[in-house]
């Protein structure tokens, strides 16, 4: 391996979307649409992160993972398919209220436990996050409120700023504010259980579809008043799924030891890892076996995501 693996992103309409990628990042989007979501890293029946560049180009994630896995990630947990998914998302409109199966309960509804991560590459003055609940409360006291419309008041409520992040297990009620622009790192599942939907319609005057009774059973009724993480040091959060650490990259720096991959993110800057230059609001994953695992940066005030895979 020579050089880092560059993915094409899969850009997903969202009714809550924006055009904030293109005009922030110069992603390339198709027009008159709204895009939600990015999807830069995926292994999923339905979505494959194909290689942008160098000799793998053409290749799919899933072909990556089951064919050169040693090669590509070292290694890691065994699974059937690469175990995470890394998107970005730019939600001009807040996102439903909604939930993620934990893995016990995703098996009996028949879907994935999702855990994942969020950080705030910017967000608009006044922008929030829904984040568990304000107060305790009984299942049947929830659905009450669900049933009068008065869910919302129930919500806890986190402003935000660029640099924020939060972690969200699944079972954890939530939903992104409008105004943010973030990049999520979770586990390889679509899983989602949306319990309201703010009374919007599509372009044909329908509500979205709810899942309330699958909700219900995945809420975690005493998750109360979560909190942003407090970082330590350039650690913003550990997990048996995957670690995320935030760096400033003054001058060069390995990457990773040999033998293990990594996923970078440029928050801002530039940077250059072998022969590939990465640009603000891109990805880019560094193989196992790369020889060069030198990161430089190109501009003042570069920094990065490091993403990994806890062994």
């Amino acid at each position: 391996m020579t050089s880092p693996l560059t993915f094409e992103a899969i850009f997903m309409e969202r009714i809550w979307g924006g055009r904030r990628l293109e005009s922030e990042f110069g992603k390339k989007l198709p027009p008159n649409v709204r895009i939600g979501e990015s999807w830069e890293i995926v292994d999923r029946p339905e979505a494959q992160s194909v290689v942008a560049n160098g000799s793998l180009k053409g290749k799919t994630l899933h072909a990556l993972w089951m064919q050169d896995r040693q090669l590509i990630f070292g290694d890691t947990p065994d699974s059937s398919r690469f175990p995470l998914l890394i998107k970005l998302l730019d939600a001009e409109e807040k996102l439903s209220l909604q939930v993620h199966p934990p893995e016990d309960i995703a098996k009996t509804l028949g879907g994935a436990p999702k855990t994942e991560f969020w950080y705030i590459v910017a967000a608009d003055s006044g922008a929030e996050l829904f984040v568990g609940l304000n107060e305790s409360m009984k299942r049947d006291e929830f659905r009450r409120a669900l049933h009068r419309g008065k869910i919302a008041d129930y919500v806890h409520r986190i402003p935000v700023k660029a640099g924020d992040a939060m972690f969200l297990p699944a079972g954890r009620f939530h939903a992104v504010g409008g105004g943010n622009l973030l990049v999520e790192i979770q586990q390889n599942s679509d899983s989602t259980y949306r319990v309201f939907d703010w009374n919007r319609v599509d372009e044909k005057g329908e509500p979205r579809e709810l899942h309330v009774d699958q909700a219900l059973q995945c809420i975690d009724f005493n998750d109360v008043e979560p909190k942003l993480i407090e970082p330590q040091g350039e650690l913003l959060v550990r997990h048996k799924l995957f670690e995320v650490q935030k760096w400033r990259l003054d001058g060069p720096r390995e990457i990773v030891r040999r033998g293990q991959f990594a996923i970078v993110y440029c928050i801002s800057g530039k940077l250059q890892c072998a022969d590939v230059d990465l640009a603000q609001g891109g990805f880019f994953l560094v193989p196992a076996s790369l020889q060069d695992r030198q990161l430089h940066p190109r501009s003042e005030g570069t920094t990065l995501l490091r993403v990994t895979i806890p062994v």
